[in-house]
């Protein structure tokens, strides 16, 4: 197997692959021709520079059409490529560098002085340093006028793809992926993203996500849709504007963005669309509400880690319930047990091939054999129709008073606000009750923090949910720190809550 060659070049050669956007407002469509004859060149030059089967390519590159070409050109060697995002700062690039010792880091030209300082940079916890990789910048022609290198032939346990945990709780952890992740996420991309030909897919997320390297380009090519690529920051209005300029039908954001989108911008018909995806973190039903209200949609949420892929979602057509995950993906078995989500390894196909230990070596065996079930950590519950929904990780969860609050209902109930933009919730310590709910909150344009402000919140979470998950603590902040792929980082939070004054508290 070798998804370069079994995907890319035995695409139509006319089809429509990818749409550019890039900053400075060029535009560009590429069709599989286009990427199939740049990859193998790009692959050749690859290779002549060291990079080989089972070597690690580590890649700093934007949302544009060079991170894509040497994704596919790693495929194709047979490299294993580990994508960053360009929010990762120099120690963040250090400790992936020490981690799982990189070959070659193809990085973008704008992004250099970021890696040049990584490079320089001390290794952190006394890691070993890793050997220093050699550096290619892109765009580069150049790079693109070697010779064209083969496919090579892999198996389905062979590595394939590198991608970091999030971090949300703890140090962010290198999993591995074997070539079986790739051809594998023809299960969500028929029963979730569901594009096809003739679709044009964006998902918005910056390459160095697990949601980007498989749902970018990997997952809506093997359905035979062509992708979108818009590298440029955030912009809620510019957002829409691409999406109906661009004529995109099948839409996948990161539920933050959705939220942002609904409480800044006047939303309007997007006439060509058919299809909206979340995935990452629950969505509220505000938010669901005033994108089905503008559109006829239904954002269609789904489920999956970093580690497995994904393994949850609500089909085209399928039932929306506000908060819900949907079900598992077909033929993928999971259940909850003692309130966390469990899964069989053997039933997901895009389960992961383990941790990699110091210096980059794989760290136990290939989990998919594993016999023992998968603990996600997540709390969830499941309802009589077998949906699941999100309560929020195991060690997120809120005990007060005996009762457990999972985080995401309050935030919920929160972002209702008119006067709220973000919010986060976590628990702070109490000697009464052991812990109580800390809401965190970013404001709307317009509003001001005050003490009557915070009494407002309170009360209209008492009215929205059950009055004992309302906050009796609330923080009005400018930012909510978050992790590179955009969660919300509660340990941060909780951290910083411990060491900080007792803002707001409402007894």
């Amino acid at each position: 197997m070798n998804f370069a060659r079994d995907t890319v070049d035995a695409a139509d050669p006319a089809a429509r692959a990818l749409v550019e956007r890039a900053r400075n407002g060029r535009r560009r469509e590429w069709t599989f021709g286009d990427v199939a004859d740049a990859s193998a060149r790009l692959a050749g030059a690859l290779a002549a520079r060291g990079a080989g089967r089972g070597d690690v390519v580590m890649t700093l590159i934007g949302n544009r059409p060079e991170w894509v070409l040497t994704m596919v050109a790693c495929f194709r060697l047979g490299a294993v490529v580990l994508p960053c995002t360009e929010q990762l700062r120099p120690a963040d690039l250090r400790a992936r560098i020490d981690a799982v010792h990189p070959r070659l880091v193809v990085a973008d030209a704008r992004d250099e002085a970021t890696l040049r300082a990584a490079l320089a940079a001390p290794s952190a916890d006394g890691a070993a340093r890793a050997p220093e990789p050699a550096v290619v910048l892109v765009p580069d022609p150049a790079l693109l006028d070697a010779d064209p290198a083969p496919a090579v032939a892999l198996a389905p346990g062979d590595p394939c793809l590198i991608t970091f945990t999030s971090g949300t709780s703890g140090r962010a952890k290198p999993v591995l992926h074997g070539q079986r992740y790739l051809t594998g996420q023809a299960l969500q991309a028929e029963h979730w993203l569901a594009a096809g030909p003739g679709d044009l897919v964006w998902c918005t997320a910056a390459s160095g996500w697990s949601k980007s390297a498989r749902n970018v380009f990997i997952a809506p090519w093997l359905r035979g849709a062509a992708a979108l690529l818009h590298d440029a920051r955030f912009d809620p209005a510019e957002r829409l504007a691409v999406a109906r300029e661009e004529d995109v039908t099948v839409l996948c954001m990161a539920p933050t963005e959705y939220r942002v989108i609904a409480k800044r911008t006047a939303l309007g018909p997007l006439p060509a669309m058919r299809g909206l995806v979340a995935a990452g973190e629950a969505l509220n039903p505000e938010t669901l509400r005033a994108w089905r209200d503008a559109t006829g949609l239904e954002i269609r949420d789904g489920y999956g880690q970093t580690e497995t892929g994904q393994i949850t979602g609500v089909p085209p057509g399928g039932t929306v319930k506000p908060g819900s995950m949907g079900r598992p993906l077909p033929g993928v078995r999971a259940w909850v047990d003692d309130g966390e989500l469990v899964v069989d390894p053997a039933t997901v196909p895009t389960f992961f091939v383990g941790y990699l230990g110091p210096g980059g070596a794989p760290d136990g065996p290939d989990r998919q054999g594993a016999a023992e079930p998968w603990r996600t950590g997540d709390r969830v519950t499941q309802d009589d129709d077998g949906f699941l929904f999100f309560e929020g990780r195991t060690d997120d969860v809120i005990i007060s008073s005996g009762y457990r609050i999972g985080p995401f209902e309050v935030e919920s109930a929160l972002v209702a606000h008119p006067a709220v933009a973000e919010a986060a919730a976590v628990a702070a310590p109490d000697e009464e009750r052991g812990s109580v709910v800390r809401a965190v909150v970013v404001l709307r344009d317009g509003h001001a923090p005050t003490d009557a402000l915070a009494a407002e919140l309170q009360a209209h979470v008492r009215a929205t949910t059950a009055p004992y998950k309302y906050p009796r603590i609330v923080e009005f902040v400018d930012d909510l720190p978050k992790t590179a792929s955009g969660k919300v980082r509660r340990a941060a939070l909780r951290a910083a809550g411990a060491a900080a004054p007792t803002p707001r508290k409402d007894d």
